[in-house]
Formats: C-alpha cells, sequence, structure tokens
C-alpha cells in the first residue's frame, strides 16, 4: 500500500523554493497538514517595518495546500494549484515565524477544494486565510 503521508511529506521537502523560505511540514494526516516557516529577514518585504514580505505568506499556504490534498484519503496522487485566493488580513508580527495549516474539504475526481490559514503568534487574527482549488492527478 502506498503510504500517501510519507509521499507528500518527501515531495515537500524536496521543493528547493520551500527549502529557500525554511518551510518545515510540521503536520500531515489525511486531507490536512500544517507547515511552519521560521521569521527571517531576507524574507523581508518592508525593511522600514521588518514585516515578512505577503509573497513569502503566499508560498507557505499555497505549499500547505498541497499537501493537504496529497494526503486526502480520496487523492490518488500528486496535485498542482489551480486557483488559490489569498486574503491578508494583517501584517505578520516581526521576529515571529508564521504557521499555515490546510484542510481538503471537498474531493471530487478531478477537482480538490481547500481552505487554509496562516498564523503568528497572536492567535485570535489570522495573518491570511486562502481558498483554493488544485487538481487530484493519477500515481
Amino acid at each position: 500500500m502506498v503510504d500517501k503521508v510519507e509521499i507528500a511529506r518527501r515531495f515537500i521537502e524536496a521543493i528547493p523554493h520551500a527549502k529557500a523560505l525554511g518551510l518545515k511540514l510540521t503536520t500531515i494526516s489525511d486531507g490536512e497538514a500544517a507547515i511552519s516557516m521560521p521569521y527571517n529577514a531576507d524574507l523581508v518585504g518592508d525593511p522600514r517595518t521588518g514585516v515578512i514580505h505577503g509573497g513569502a505568506v503566499f508560498a507557505a499556504l499555497d505549499t500547505c495546500c498541497g499537501a493537504a490534498v496529497m494526503c486526502h484519503p480520496s487523492a490518488p496522487g500528486g496535485t498542482a494549484t489551480i486557483d488559490l485566493r489569498i486574503d491578508y488580513m494583517r501584517a505578520a508580527t516581526p521576529g515571529q515565524s508564521i504557521t499555515a495549516h490546510a484542510t481538503c474539504y471537498h474531493i471530487t475526481r478531478n477537482v480538490a477544494f481547500v481552505r487554509a490559514t496562516a498564523m503568528d503568534e497572536n492567535q485570535d487574527l489570522p495573518v491570511a486565510t486562502a481558498a483554493g482549488s488544485f487538481t487530484v492527478e493519477g500515481l
């Protein structure tokens, strides 16, 4: 039997962009994933404020969503982003890591649907939320 969780973990860890951002898969299970991204001054979008660039937050959310799809019990294999909407709720707090959590809540023969949030240490209001669709590819 194919261990989809391990395949997803290896895939995420092999992405050069994920390595450059310092993304670490912290949780992965049936249709759910969490990824952490440590604060890194090289990822700051505005040197005056020290706030992480929105593109880095986007990449963490996108990668986390893909992992959630890959480990869903009904997903037979790999995935690619079809559409991903990000709503930036507030600036991430400088010096704090970002944690993305994604859930694949519905899957069809060809498309998976995912929701995600990105948080820093303030758990009262997300840094960003995401909703997207991803391909469902065969093994």
